[in-house]
């Protein structure tokens, strides 16, 4: 029952953005019996995986150990009460994508069940199996796929129980509706009756077989959210709504620069404070009190003196990286790519097109900042905070606090949004020594300035971009260079036979990370603008120039898709009005994008008035979650486009609040339509990234036809349209 767990070396994973453990192997904090016990009896299931490594595209593999290939997920458990309720565990995290349900569908899909007695319990490390995290649209390719095989040998498991019971060969009986039943005398047992006072395991074999996307009855239906009700009513808890008795409120005392460094502090009025616990550890200071109010006081008591250090603008930005690449520390991995001449492609070409596209950083803005409720108890750490990798936050906090691994325990509620935002644990690291400190549990809750300074913003980058093309509208050649901010989608999916393609690390002035898609927003792009700009070199309608120098099908499929429904090529637009479109790859899966948008050249006003979305991801698993995380993705996607920018000078973020931070707003939405493509004859895809590539390139190649002028940077109208 110890089963084989991930071992990460330094040999595969960057350092600085994946947990490395030198354990072989991890096993269970519970011991087997104390384990059964919790669960209370009847059928345990325990999945273990060998897999290929699952990566974010844009982290390189470095190699894996030689003789042996690198497991990297532990599957799930399943168990089954004896009153029929069905408890999946999964070291997944729920963050608004709605896997909740999903997962909860696949698990009904193949054991025949009501989905209304699935019943998942995510990402608590002393009850679930390790994971890597929740991250780069792996939940719907990888975790699914492996509760469908942990269910389907469940059911294979209780026919047999059945048909010993019955006395009656297993192909007389038959499963539905959480129950086995005997076509020849009509009897049947509930699941929960067959695991009536047994405590079975079973090891599930990789080839367990599964029901194909084509037979799906739950799996592939809009089955509303499971826990729907208690979000619109309130109920939910999230990390933030976490209370323990005795709970103290925290405050940690902020540098007054991004860069500053601590000379002195005096504590003296603050310790003075009743029922004021104040820490402080090295560099580290931070207070716990009765209310969040009191905490507030206290730190503002504190009188610190710090050191800052010249740092470069957002103005500045740009330069800096393009000129500090060389041995600098950049985002993302090694993926260059050559592909015949360079020089040759461009001395065939009839049109040269060279251009630079800047892309800023921006904010992951999550609706839920930073939180994070710590209790000790008997020299054991239990943390509750919102965080994508739970089993790597609890390696962060063991480290921290210098305690062993299996003294800790992270429990993550669902948390209130990610978007690749919430991989560290800088909160529950807080949280835990203040509680530590204090000797009761301590909540802290970052504030929105906090999180618009402190955490890490998706990299800006600057891509440089040279190309021919002949008059007949074929590409000839094609150079990429991307700056900083990463090589996922960084090869062109059209078809041309000169290419060189490099990403180039650079120093970053501000602290970045994952973000919603990684860079195949910022590649997309440069890509998808250029490519405008190429059509109409040569005269060319964009999407017959795209259609032309295509050969993948899929892109083919979502390009056309979209294209008939806004009816590209016959829709009558009104004057100053333009049209666009784009495509992308991105996770497995397909978009494309085409905008309209309306500019009004007197004020330089410009408003996007509608985005019609085609997206491809294989077999559809719940249609109107698909659509909804589609069109999150899409409005997300318009404030990188047009507005969202991290200002910063003098060492100090200049818009850390969201009355100078730009988001989509209600008056900002356009009308919104979705083309769904179900592949069924393909596995499915992850959904929660890919939608967002193509929105800035549609919207600036409508801008182009409207006006005429290619905007290159994003965002492309943080103060209205510049003409």
């Amino acid at each position: 029952f110890e089963t084989a767990c991930v071992r990460f070396d330094e040999d595969l994973f960057e350092p600085e953005r994946y947990e490395l453990y030198e354990a072989p192997r991890y096993q269970f904090e519970p011991d087997r019996r104390e384990f059964f016990r919790l669960l209370g009896g009847g059928i345990v299931v325990c999945l273990m995986v060998n897999e290929a490594l699952a990566q974010e595209e844009g982290q390189p593999t470095r190699g894996r150990r030689a003789g042996g290939s690198t497991p990297q997920e532990l599957g799930a458990w399943l168990h089954i009460d004896e009153a029929g309720q069905v408890t999946v565990y999964t070291g997944k995290v729920e963050v608004g994508q709605n896997i909740r349900t999903s997962l909860a569908q696949a698990v009904a899909e193949e054991l025949r069940a009501p989905l209304d007695s699935i019943r998942l319990v995510m990402a608590d490390t002393e009850l679930t199996p390790f994971d890597s995290g929740t991250s780069g649209s792996r939940t719907t390719p990888g975790m699914a796929p492996q509760l469908r095989k942990v269910a389907a040998t469940t059911r294979e498991l209780l026919v047999d129980l059945a048909a010993e019971q019955f006395g009656a060969p297993r192909g007389s009986l038959a499963v539905a509706d959480g129950k086995v039943s005997d076509s020849a005398t009509g009897r049947s047992l509930g699941f929960g009756e067959l695991a009536k006072g047994k405590t079975l395991t079973k090891t599930v074999a990789s080839n367990a077989a599964v029901t194909p996307p084509a037979d799906w009855k739950v799996a592939g239906t809009s089955a509303p959210k499971v826990d729907g009700r208690a979000i619109v009513t309130g109920k939910h808890q999230y990390a933030s709504d976490i209370k323990r008795p005795g709970l103290l409120f925290g405050k940690i005392l902020r540098p007054i620069g991004l860069n500053a460094s601590l000379v002195s502090a005096d504590l003296e009025e603050a310790q003075a404070m009743s029922d004021v616990i104040v820490v402080r550890d090295g560099d580290f200071i931070g207070v716990a009190a009765p209310t969040q109010r009191r905490a507030e006081r206290a730190i503002a008591a504190i009188k610190a003196e710090w050191k800052t250090s010249a740092q470069p603008s957002d103005a500045q930005l740009f330069d800096e990286l393009t000129k500090s690449q060389s041995g600098g520390q950049g985002f993302s991995g090694r993926s260059n790519h050559t592909q015949g001449s360079i020089e040759s492609g461009l001395a065939a070409a009839d049109h040269k097109l060279s251009a630079t596209y800047k892309i800023s950083y921006i904010a992951h803005a999550p609706l839920e900042p930073r939180a994070a409720v710590a209790e000790w108890t008997d020299g054991k750490l239990t943390v509750w905070t919102g965080t994508q990798r739970p089993f790597g936050v609890k390696g962060d906090l063991a480290r921290a606090l210098g305690v062993p691994p299996e003294r800790v325990r992270v429990i993550v509620p669902d948390t209130g949004s990610g978007y690749g935002g919430k991989h560290s644990g800088e909160a529950a690291i807080e949280a835990a020594r203040l509680a530590k400190a204090a000797g009761k549990p301590v909540k802290l809750v970052w504030t929105r300035e906090e999180e618009f300074t402190w955490a890490y913003f998706r990299p800006a980058g600057v891509i440089e971009l040279t190309s021919g093309v002949r008059g007949d509208g074929k590409l000839t050649a094609w150079e990429f260079h991307n700056y900083n901010s990463g090589a996922s989608s960084i090869r062109t999916l059209y078809d041309v036979p000169n290419q060189r393609i490099a990403f180039h690390s650079a120093r970053s002035p501000l602290r970045q990370g994952s973000y919603r898609a990684l860079a195949s927003t910022a590649n997309t792009f440069a890509r998808e603008s250029h490519m405008d700009d190429l059509a109409h070199a040569v005269g060319k309608d964009p999407l017959e120039f795209r259609l032309n120098n295509l050969k993948d099908p899929r892109l083919r499929a979502v390009l056309e898709a979209a294209a008939a429904q806004f009816g590209w090529g016959t829709a009558k637009l009104a004057a100053d009005h333009g049209c666009g479109i784009a495509g992308g790859s991105d996770k497995g899966s397909y978009v494309a994008t085409c905008a309209e948008v309306a500019v009004d050249r007197a004020q330089g006003k410009l408003r996007v008035v509608r985005l019609v979305t085609a997206f491809e991801c294989g077999a559809i698993v719940n249609p109107d979650h698909l659509k909804n995380q589609v069109e999150g993705a899409v409005v997300m996607g318009l404030g990188g486009a047009l507005f969202e920018a991290i200002r910063f000078e003098d060492d100090k973020i200049l818009n850390a609040r969201f009355s100078r931070y730009r988001v989509p707003r209600f008056s900002d939405a356009p009308v919104l339509e979705t083309v769904l493509l179900d592949r069924k004859d393909l596995p499915s895809a992850g959904a929660g990234e890919t939608p967002i590539v193509a929105v800035a390139p549609a919207i600036g190649n409508a801008i182009f036809r409207a006006v005429g002028v290619r905007l290159v940077t994003l965002p492309m109208a943080p103060n209205g349209l510049t003409l």
